[in-house]
């Protein structure tokens, strides 16, 4: 028979168990991996495309090439619920806008990366958290 100290260390065992089961999917699409986390790049480009979509919403600019094209980058940034929360909406950035992106580069070398901030030609700066830098 067991006393009432191994009954409630098996109860705490199992609960501990279904905790760690329970948040490792959420741990798990919170990964950095994709990203170099210990740099940060800066690019300057056009507005192409913003796709205001659960989970995160992504940020894609032409930035000019030394071949006289562009090349296409993309940048993911939060999810649209946080961002609202902070002041900005679906028209915040619009294709065609010029702006200036610090990103956390992609480790595959893609063009591209985790969005940091941006700084439009009028001097505003949006946050990875939204609203304006120091928010």
């Amino acid at each position: 028979m067991k006393t009432g100290f191994e009954k409630a260390l098996f109860l705490g065992l199992v609960a501990a168990g279904l905790i760690a089961t329970a948040a490792t999917p959420a741990a798990a699409h919170h990964s950095f991996a994709a990203f170099n986390m210990s740099s940060d790049k800066t690019v300057t480009g056009t507005v192409r495309q913003v796709d205001w979509t659960n989970p995160h919403i992504w940020i894609w600019i032409d930035v000019p090439n030394d071949k006289g094209g562009a090349d296409t980058f993309g940048f993911e940034g939060m999810s649209p619920n946080f961002l609202a929360r902070r002041n900005w909406t679906k028209s915040t950035l619009k294709p065609g806008d010029k702006i200036t992106v610090v990103f956390r580069p992609l480790r595959d070398g893609s063009n591209g990366g985790m969005f940091v901030n941006a700084k439009t030609p009028d001097g505003k700066v949006l946050t990875g958290g939204g609203g304006q830098a120091g928010q």
